[in-house]
């Protein structure tokens, strides 16, 4: 009797030791990072192995927790102090992304290893992302090879929707800017994204977290122009970024100019004025006259709040439009441009139901101000899709083009008889 009650205590505290014992392996921090270098260390550059040993680990070790330390032995091999170097007074390992080798075959693999561990383990899947964007502010901490690492592996995990495209803000810091760090990330990681997918699902990425219009932003402040920005990218090999980058440019600046246009208007300032602006922001903006007319026909129809009766708006438009003939003349001065202006008139007028029955009245008062020519309106009426109800307006147009066609053959054959 006496000897099994003695046993009990014993047996009880032996219990006790070893729940102690695991419990400072899970919640300890340098135990922590122990237990992961020495399981890195054993599985070596054996990824699966790894995936493996990670995949189990996660049963014993609190990664909810120590999240953090664990991506950073991981990319780092071991604990990162601020600014991106290694702390001196932790247990480190050698088989890490920094150590591996600089292709984009292993840098697949090490994505699989993230893959896997976040699939297994989805409440590390914010971590993850926090880490990348920690990481990609430490770059001007990390060499040369350790940075392509870095943005070959984000780019194929963007590739693969494991992170959001919103870890790119982090290359917006002033001090990656400014010495050029960002940039040259960007073509390493971008290369890698568009090589496992291609540019519109990096178009796509980057319109849903309204980076879209933001890559120039990775340009220090003096270099910032479209043409340095499409060289670059360019000669780096990714065209089809610069090509999509420059259009996104000039949607921006067409945004922007049609909203300035239309408080111009609104406000009343003088035609010469809202002219000379829109020749200089043209220019700016390297946009077509037949673009800069389509913008300005669109700011002149938002600037008004228009009557909803169909036989009052024809007047109101007919005033309107006739008063801003100056500023549709002064961008019409190619037929390309005429015709350009028609077709957003026959647009605008098929979309806008009051307007069903004001095209070719419009069209005349055009004419008759000197923007549309005799020229551009008979080609309009020739040629081109029956699109936007097309036909329905050639019916409206058809006695003032037999008028047209009357005047043109009555001043030929003047001209012949003066001959």
């Amino acid at each position: 009797m006496n000897n099994q009650k003695q046993q009990k205590p014993t047996l009880t505290g032996q219990r006790f030791k070893t729940r102690k014992r695991d419990e400072k392996e899970r919640f300890d921090p340098t135990q922590f990072q122990e237990s992961i270098v020495q399981g890195l260390n054993q599985t070596g550059s054996d990824l699966e192995a790894v995936a493996k040993f990670l995949d189990a680990s996660g049963a014993k070790l609190d990664y909810r927790r120590y999240a953090e330390t664990l991506f950073d032995i991981l990319v780092a091999g071991g604990m990162l102090a601020p600014g991106g170097t290694l702390s001196d007074d932790m247990t480190r390992t050698e088989f890490c992304l920094f150590t591996a080798n600089e292709d984009l075959e292993t840098m697949q693999a090490y994505a699989q290893v993230f893959n896997k561990l976040i699939r297994r383990y989805k409440y590390l899947e914010k971590g993850f992302e926090e880490e990348i964007k920690k990481l990609l502010l430490f770059l001007k901490g990390f060499d040369e090879s350790e940075r392509n690492k870095l943005a070959m592996l984000a780019g194929i995990l963007l590739a693969n929707g494991n992170i959001s495209a919103s870890i790119l803000n982090s290359l917006y810091n002033e001090n990656l800017v400014k010495e050029g760090v960002s940039a040259a990330f960007a073509v390493k990681l971008f290369k890698s994204w568009i090589y496992e997918k291609d540019i519109n699902c990096v178009a796509c990425s980057l319109r849903k977290v309204g980076m879209d219009n933001r890559l120039m932003e990775l340009f220090p402040a003096n270099k910032r122009s479209p043409e340095q920005f499409s060289k670059y990218f360019t000669d780096a090999g990714l065209k089809e970024l610069a090509d999509f980058a420059r259009n996104q440019l000039s949607i921006g600046a067409r945004k922007e100019l049609q909203k300035e246009l239309h408080e111009q208007m609104a406000r009343g300032d003088p035609q010469r004025e809202i002219i000379t602006y829109t020749r200089e922001e043209m220019k700016k903006a390297g946009l077509s006259e037949q673009a800069m007319i389509s913008i300005i026909w669109s700011s002149l129809m938002s600037c008004v709040e228009w009557n909803k009766k169909e036989e009052l708006v024809t007047e109101q438009a007919i005033k309107h439009l006739k008063q801003y003939s100056p500023l549709l003349k002064a961008f019409t001065s190619q037929g390309q441009s005429e015709i350009s202006l028609l077709v957003k008139v026959q647009e605008y007028c098929y979309d806008n139901i009051h307007f069903m029955k004001a095209f070719q009245k419009i069209v005349v008062l055009l004419y008759k101000a000197d923007v549309l020519s005799e020229e551009a309106i008979l080609k309009w009426y020739s040629e081109g899709q029956q699109n936007k109800g097309k036909g329905m307006f050639l019916e409206q147009m058809k006695k003032f083009v037999e008028w047209l066609k009357n005047a043109e053959e009555e001043s030929e054959s003047e001209e012949d008889e003066a001959d």
